[in-house]
């Protein structure tokens, strides 16, 4: 029994790599890199050009993404002598959905960087530039991260313009922003946002609105002429302390890049502001500004010296080792409590024995946690809405999960043994196998939970670049089994252990208490799934499985040789039983709860939002045990639900249970990958995320505090 696991979960690993490699993802958007010249003169500047051609329906982002999304970023390898500026974004689309205002590129766009070459470099000298670019390609229902190669061989020269790149290269500067010399002015009444544009861009005021860049959003609420002709537009944006804002102001048609300086005067009389207009050009608008802009534009550096991938994926190893090492504190945990509490008492046999029993178990615990990245990742790439405990999503992994957890309980009553009386699988034969085993299911079994700083590095997963974005499902892995490593491998630790005993036998009994509880609660969570047929088919199958462990045990006090005999019948009715589980069954509706609470959906959010209201957002699922405790500690207490009466909150349930895409494309939004995740809306202002565990003196000073 124990070669069958070890052989399963390396032949999933293998068939998960092998998938993953072999199936590349759909592209959703095309990407190319392009040079004004082949040759470009050594001392001189050359312009670059990245094309992006989204597949229909999908869109890429500006460099302020708005309220959700990620902007390009480019890694460059370049000779020496060789420097890219920062990327030139055209002006942005406004795109809302939901409720939520993102800043896009909807159609084929192409994003424009400076290439400077060195004067010490030498006509006829070859010149090779490469980029990575990462990107995110969105639809109105899913977010995919996407990576694309892009390289050039160009050959230093006398700087000849390339006559095939001159169509693509003159679209990209007209759809530029167009830089101006003239200075607006705004009045700030807290988030009340009051912009005055100078005549001279002549904008369409029926159309007009302002982009800012760097981040925040400005919702637009009227834009109107003045009788100077200057234009003035309000609306509301996150207050700041800035004494300047800077971004693009655009109509659809038109869009000029501007600088605003802070009036304390009122919108009927802020000055034009045209402070440093050219003398030369009445207009005020710089067209060959393009190349060289005079202001901060909504551009994002991507030299390679700034790059911040680097600082991004440690900072999501280091949240994933933190997660996994809580997740042993969690009280979705017990199942692995129970384990690691036996295999905490054999730890003491010798140092080497001790050594090898925890780097095998740290090994089953990495091996899981990278298999499931690989899924996780690769679905996910393949354009399928998937999230953290996807599998358990499903009423037949539940149903794995429940005959599982059945088999460890009555192993632990002591029905029956594993040739050492231990939970551990096949632990006298095959100690290596058996810790193997052991550190898998304590992996597979966490699945449920998400500890703090989890949700972020997850998150942040499924945006790294390529094969990165697995170091942090390793990393998570590790954290799980760090404790036993530290046993293992720090004798001064391992000395404070109780030496084995009896104590040992009653501890195990005591421990087959809550993996009985565990397994009442998969039993609901698959009627959850799949409704009263759904569990008596679960329940039916249990049974047969504990009749079948029974004379197994039977078996083996009666010193029998195969005696694993009767459970090859039980595992055939597993099998059947699993056939015939209802895939899934209509949940009650989320209002159950108490009045103002109803079903998460994005529309009914932004209906909310839009009538001021305060609102909380739940996601939740059966089978997250995390959710479950904030609910009965923080959530349903009394005094939460007379907070949230008095203060007219609304609550929004979304149930993640049998999954739903979209609620995976929200969360991927903000990205998040995993549950629970709250968020609290106070009227007029956006989503705060809340702590992963919950209070209920947090919950009922957010609601007091509402305006």
């Amino acid at each position: 029994m124990t070669a069958v696991l070890q052989k399963l979960v390396l032949a999933t690993t293998l068939l998960l790599l092998s998938m993953t490699a072999q199936a590349a993802p759909p592209a959703r958007i095309d990407v190319s890199l392009h040079a004004r010249s082949q040759q470009p003169a050594p001392g001189k500047s050359v312009m670059l050009a990245l094309r992006m051609v989204p597949k229909p329906g999908w869109h890429g982002y500006w460099s302020n993404p708005g309220d959700s999304g990620l902007p390009p970023k480019v890694r460059w390898t370049l000779p020496t002598g060789v420097k890219i500026g920062p990327l030139q974004h055209p002006a942005p689309e406004l795109l809302r959905v939901s409720g939520m205002t993102s800043f896009v590129h909807g159609g084929e766009h192409v994003l424009l960087a400076p290439m400077q070459v060195a004067a010490t470099i030498q006509p006829g000298e070859r010149l090779p530039i490469e980029g990575k670019v990462d990107f995110l390609a969105c639809s109105d229902t899913l977010c995919v991260p996407q990576s694309a190669t892009v390289r050039l061989d160009l050959v230093a020269g006398n700087g000849a313009l390339a006559p095939e790149e001159a169509a693509l290269f003159a679209a990209a500067r007209r759809a530029l922003p167009t830089a101006s010399n003239t200075i607006g002015s705004f009045i700030r009444d807290g988030s009340q946002l009051t912009l005055r544009v100078p005549p001279a861009t002549q904008l369409d005021a029926a159309r007009a609105t302002f982009f800012p860049s760097g981040d925040g959003v400005f919702e637009r609420r009227d834009a109107k002429r003045l009788d100077d002709g200057s234009l003035q537009i309000t609306g509301t944006m996150a207050s700041n302390n800035h004494a300047t804002l800077a971004g693009v102001v655009g109509d659809g048609k038109r869009a000029i890049r501007l600088r605003f300086t802070q009036a304390a005067a009122p919108a009927a009389s802020i000055p034009d502001g045209k402070n440093g207009e050219s003398a030369g050009d009445s207009s005020g608008l710089s067209p060959d500004a393009v190349d060289a802009p005079s202001m901060p534009g909504p551009t994002l550096d991507v030299s390679p010296v700034a790059d911040g991938a680097g600082a991004g994926l440690g900072w999501a190893i280091f949240g994933a080792l933190v997660g996994g090492l809580l997740l042993n504190l969690m009280p979705c945990v017990f199942p692995i409590l129970s384990l690691k509490a036996m295999h905490l008492a054999r730890a003491g046999h010798s140092a080497a024995a001790a050594r090898s029993d925890s780097t095998a178990y740290a090994a089953g615990a990495l091996a899981t946690s990278i298999a499931l990245g690989l899924a996780i990742l690769g679905l996910r790439n393949a354009g399928v809405a998937i999230g953290w405990s996807f599998q358990l999503q499903h009423p037949y992994v539940i149903l794995a999960l429940l005959l599982l957890v059945t088999a460890i309980a009555f192993n632990l009553a002591g029905l029956f043994h594993m040739s050492s009386r231990s939970i551990e699988l096949g632990q006298t034969r095959s100690g290596h196998s058996g810790s193997f085993g052991t550190g898998a299911m304590a992996a597979f079994v966490a699945t449920p939970c998400s500890a703090p700083f989890m949700a972020s590095a997850v998150g942040a997963a499924m945006i790294l670049p390529g094969w990165t974005g697995l170091l942090v499902f390793g990393a998570l892995g590790l954290g799980l089994a760090l404790p036993f490593l530290l046993i293992g491998w720090v004798p001064g630790v391992r000395k404070r252990l109780p030496r084995p005993g009896t104590w040992m036998l009653r501890l195990q009994r005591i421990l087959s208490v809550p993996m009985f509880v565990t397994a009442l609660g998969l039993a609901w969570v698959l009627g959850r799934q799949s409704g009263s047929d759904g569990m008596a088919i679960g329940l039916g199958a249990t049974i047969l499985l504990g009749l079948a462990l029974w004379w197994t045990g039977a078996r083996q006090r009666d010193g029998k040789r195969r005696s694993w005999l009767p459970l090859g019948p039980a595992l055939l009715a597993a099998v059947g039983a699993a056939s015939l589980v209802p895939a899934a069954a209509q949940s009650p509706p989320a209002t159950s709860r108490a009045n103002n609470v109803e079903p998460f959906s994005e529309q009914r959010l932004a209906q909310l939002r839009g009538a001021r209201v305060p609102v909380f957002v739940d996601f939740t699922a059966d089978w997250c045990l995390t959710c479950k405790v904030n609910e009965k500690v923080a959530i349903e207490r009394d005094a939460t639900r007379e907070a949230f009466r008095r203060a007219g909150v609304f609550t929004l349930v979304g149930d993640w249970t049998s999954g739903d895409p979209k609620i995976t494309a929200f969360l991927a939004k903000h990205q998040r990958n995993s549950i629970p995740f709250y968020l609290y809306y106070a009227p007029g202002q956006r989503g705060e995320v809340l702590p992963q565990i919950l209070t209920t003196d947090l919950l009922v000073e957010k609601a007091r505090s509402k305006n």
